[in-house]
């Protein structure tokens, strides 16, 4: 249906409005949206019934796109098989229902385009401006069509002329070519989101390696689409020679942070050193566990629950230690000074049996204590123990072991002491002043 076509079918379509036979078309006509409406609330509905039973992400897309798009397509299927009887019966007055099919087809289009942007990108404000993009986009190209300007708007696009180098191009020509290009990009992001689901839920292949190939995936789906999409429009490729070059320079020159970084991703990612989940230190201060490794960055979850986002090139040219690298356990001390009449072998036995009360230290290996320095107060003893979970935190077993030698010493009479100085003060006289005898 052309333009000149619909514009014929708006005007029968106000001289419809003159008969009464139009209002029961009209009639008929929301009777029949209201029960696509139903079929389509019965299809959700059945679907939601069915359990949570694990599916394929392209049989999941297929079935969520079916969902979206149900009333839409429900609702042009029956109006068309309506149109059919009524014409059969040959009823007067239809042009309402040949108007009601390209609406319910824009209308399925924009759902179709909406439910894919959500299956791409996350949920958050630019998902919303796209949402609101495409449906003026898809409802205006409507509007330009039954309205008949859809030709004047193209050929008024079409003067506006601007070169480009040796190329001369044309706004029409610029916003086709957009379009192209984001729709080719917009089907290899969404292949790439359901590569890289199938890939992450791939328990047979290691976590880094998953990461990797879904990165490398994605990249090159998107590099292909971009090519597709310039071949699409007219663009000779072998134009992207003097890019490619600039670019080259750009990266050896302004760069070098940037890509050291993505460089530095790859190298984590493919030599294991570091992988999802693992504890490490990169500094004194900064201990947390491993959440996420991309191209670029890693992020370190804290003990305290914050986030650090450290670059690849900080982990690959400095000292950063792995607490679970090879093995998950990892020794706490608990420093203790007792005084120099005390018991050693006793208050080292009590110190082993208040740790051994805590749920968290291992039991091999066993806990120790150790000797470690006759100091001026007291003889000062270190306490052992290993732990399976360091990710969640040394301060509270170190505390909880604390408390328990502490009521355990009490207990025994074991003491704890403090710091003693002995000052003495010399009466005056005492020392007579030195006198000078040089003859």
């Amino acid at each position: 249906m052309n333009e000149k076509q619909i514009f014929a079918l708006l005007h029968r379509l106000w001289l419809d409005l003159q008969h009464p036979g139009f209002y029961w078309v009209a009639f008929l006509l929301l009777l029949t949206l209201g029960f696509s409406w139903w079929l389509s609330f019965l299809l959700r509905s059945g679907d939601a019934r069915a359990g949570l039973a694990p599916r394929s992400a392209l049989r999941k897309f297929g079935t969520g796109s079916l969902k979206r798009m149900a009333f839409p397509l429900i609702a042009m299927v029956l109006v068309f098989l309506l149109r059919s009887l009524l014409t059969f019966l040959e009823w007067p007055h239809l042009n309402l229902l040949r108007l009601a099919g390209p609406l319910l087809a824009s209308w399925a289009l924009v759902r179709m385009m909406v439910y894919l942007l959500r299956s791409v990108f996350p949920h958050g404000g630019v998902l919303s401006s796209f949402e609101r993009l495409i449906s003026l986009a898809v409802w205006g190209s409507l509007i330009l069509h039954v309205t008949g300007l859809a030709d004047p708007v193209i050929e008024m696009l079409e003067q506006v002329r601007f070169s480009a180098g040796k190329q001369s191009l044309d706004l029409w020509m610029l916003i086709n070519g957009v379009l192209t290009i984001g729709l080719t990009l917009l089907a290899a992001l969404w292949v790439g989101s359901l590569l890289e689901r199938h890939l992450m839920g791939a328990a047979a292949i290691e976590a880094n390696l998953r990461v990797v190939l879904s990165r490398l995936t994605k990249a090159l789906l998107l590099v292909i689409a971009l090519l597709l999409g310039l071949s699409l429009v007219g663009i000779d490729i072998t134009a992207l020679s003097v890019f490619s070059g600039a670019l080259a320079v750009g990266l050896g020159i302004g760069l070098q942070k940037v890509a050291s970084n993505y460089v530095s991703g790859f190298i984590i990612l493919l030599d294991h050193s570091i992988r999802l989940g693992n504890l490490v230190s990169v500094d004194e201060q900064t201990t947390g566990t491993i959440t996420r490794i991309t191209t670029r960055y890693t992020v370190l979850r804290t003990l305290t629950g914050t986030e650090v986002i450290i670059p690849n090139e900080y982990l690959v040219s400095n000292l950063v230690r792995n607490l679970s690298y090879t093995d998950t356990k990892v020794r706490v001390t608990v420093k203790i000074q007792v005084s120099y009449s005390t018991d050693i072998e006793r208050a080292m036995s009590l110190m082993i049996e208040a740790a051994r009360c805590q749920a968290r230290v291992l039991a091999d290996p066993p806990p120790g204590v150790l000797l470690t320095e006759f100091a001026d107060s007291g003889i000062n003893l270190e306490l052992g123990v290993w732990i399976g979970d360091p990710e969640e935190g040394t301060g509270a077993v170190r505390s909880d072991i604390s408390l328990e030698i502490l009521r355990s010493f009490r207990a025994h009479g074991v003491e704890i002491p403090f710091p003693q100085r002995e000052i003495r003060v010399i009466p005056p006289g005492i020392l007579a002043p030195v006198q000078d005898t040089g003859g």
